[in-house]
């Protein structure tokens, strides 16, 4: 197929191998400090400033770059690496992706390539794991309806007899997947005096009590939790998993919390229970992702919505860096990746 049969998993030990920087525009310049260019530039024979950013008509210079590149480092927008894409790429043995998900643009030619990948997903999952912390101690603490209310009155109140039924002791939190997002959010949780359900069809009682937490079925945990947290993957299989009969079991006054994707949660059975203020609700996602611009979710008191931000954002975005380079880091040793990511493994992830 024009590439060598050398093992693709890493490079000859000590070599500085040909990288590409390919990611959508801009990301680059958010993604590498001056400190990060340094040691790419000293890992591998690269110019950190050429980013493909298409691979289906590239820039002469990409072209030639893509020629001889060994490795990819990828980050969001990067683009798909299609059989056409490795065609160009002869040489080609490794993906490392400075970010989460690599379903955007790792194809299944690049497995039957036999390309080695990895993923800065641990790392990304880590401000995501932190946005729910705080989203589960705010709800818990009323905090959300506090302040409208606060903001409304503009004047002393009996906050103790309104908000009497608020805390967080023995409060029960349902998190739904053992996600690398979920398992962290059950660790951030340990400090707490909190009772955490865990919901994961890939998760026995056994596993979950590991974890800290208690395995029970979805309809348990949402009939039993003040706090769901939803964590599982985008999959054919949880597509609207929080659906309308699953959203009425949630007790009065509980708060659904969505940092995962909009898709797992079914908009339309949510808004009506938001509408009349019987449930609660925190959301990073939606479907659509940027909901219409007439839509409630904007303005109703009971309602927290951010702009997906709860992943890697800001200086975040150097942990990510990091992460990536440790692993370019251990190509060029040649040593396996710390983090890979496998076709069958990521039929289960994000």
């Amino acid at each position: 197929m024009g590439y060598s049969a050398e093992p693709p998993h890493h490079a000859a030990a000590g070599r500085r191998p040909e990288v590409l920087l390919a990611m959508g525009p801009g990301v680059a310049e958010r993604l590498l400090t001056a400190r990060h260019r340094e040691r790419l530039t000293a890992l591998a024979r690269t110019d950190p400033g050429l980013i493909a950013h298409d691979l289906t008509d590239p820039a002469p210079a990409v072209r030639t770059a893509l020629s001889t590149a060994e490795t990819l480092l990828t980050c969001w927008g990067a683009p798909p690496l299609t059989a056409d894409a490795l065609a160009a790429a002869p040489r080609l043995r490794a993906v490392v992706h400075a970010a989460g998900s690599v379903k955007q643009h790792i194809t299944d030619a690049c497995w039957e390539r036999g390309l080695a990948v990895s993923s800065a997903a641990e790392a990304n999952a880590l401000p995501v794991a932190e946005y729910t912390l705080a989203a589960i101690l705010f709800a818990g603490k009323g905090v959300l309806r506090s302040a409208r209310r606060y903001a409304e009155l503009r004047a002393g109140h009996d906050w103790g007899r309104e908000l009497s039924g608020a805390g967080n002791y023995r409060r029960t939190v349902g998190i739904v997947g053992a996600s690398r997002v979920g398992r962290r959010v059950i660790e951030l949780l340990h400090p707490f005096d909190l009772r955490v359900l865990l919901y994961d069809p890939y998760v026995d009682e056994a596993g979950a009590r590991a974890l800290g937490a208690v395995w029970t079925g979805l309809d348990a945990l949402c009939a039993g939790s003040d706090i769901v947290s939803v964590h599982a993957p985008e999959l054919a299989a949880t597509h609207r998993l929080i659906d309308g009969r699953r959203l009425a079991l949630m007790p009065d006054g509980a708060t659904l919390i969505n940092t995962s994707r909009g898709s797992l949660v079914d908009g339309t059975a949510l808004l009506p229970e938001l509408v009349s203020g019987r449930l609660y609700a925190v959301l990073d996602v939606t479907d659509p992702e940027v909901p219409d611009v007439a839509s409630p979710l904007y303005g109703l008191p009971n309602v927290l919505l951010t702009p997906h931000v709860a992943g890697s954002l800001g200086n975040e975005l150097h942990r990510l860096a990091d992460r990536a380079l440790d692993e370019l880091e251990r190509y060029a040793r040649g040593l396996p990746f710390a983090r890979p990511v496998s076709a069958a493994g990521l039929e289960r992830e994000a």
